[in-house]
């Protein structure tokens, strides 16, 4: 009673009793290693009469009266341990490391035989598109704009203009 204030210990029928209880309110807990049973309010007033009720923490103005004698029943077996994940191969799959290999090398294979199943317009559209355009500038000319501060072709002009006057 109370967190081991006074002892009642089991008779062989299953029974126990706690003698010489002052008036007030009292926690019954049962101590059992194999078994959870919940505790049980017993209130005992001044003229000796008194209500039993569960102990509920999350909801204390809730009352759920308990018949005299108690009758304490097992919630189930105490659980000193937890049961330990099993290994599924979703785990493995939908792993971070995995998704980041297998999800580009799915790619890497598909795609190709996606694009061999296209019709030949589609498959012409994007040859088109790979093929380099020729109208662009070679870096080697961008280069030597940029650092030169004119066109090239400016320079040729007044080169060849040069050489025609002499």
């Amino acid at each position: 009673v109370n967190g081991g204030e006074q002892l009642g210990f089991l008779r062989s029928d299953g029974s126990f009793s706690v003698h010489n209880l002052a008036p007030g309110s009292y926690v019954v807990e049962v101590a059992n290693p194999d078994h959870v049973y919940e505790p049980v309010r017993v209130d005992i007033n001044s003229k000796g009469k008194f209500r039993a009720r569960r102990v509920n923490y999350i909801q204390s103005n809730l009352i759920q009266t308990l018949a005299y004698p108690l009758k304490l029943k097992s919630r189930g077996p105490f659980q000193y341990f937890q049961v330990r994940e099993t290994w599924r191969i979703t785990d493995f799959l939908m792993n971070p490391m995995v998704l980041m290999m297998v999800v580009p090398l799915l790619l890497i294979m598909v795609l190709p035989k996606l694009m061999n199943a296209a019709d030949p317009e589609t498959q012409r559209e994007m040859h088109q598109m790979q093929m380099p355009k020729y109208d662009m500038p070679e870096l080697s000319e961008m280069m030597t704009t940029l650092f030169t501060g004119g066109n090239k072709r400016q320079q040729q002009a007044k080169t060849t203009r040069v050489a025609k006057k002499r």
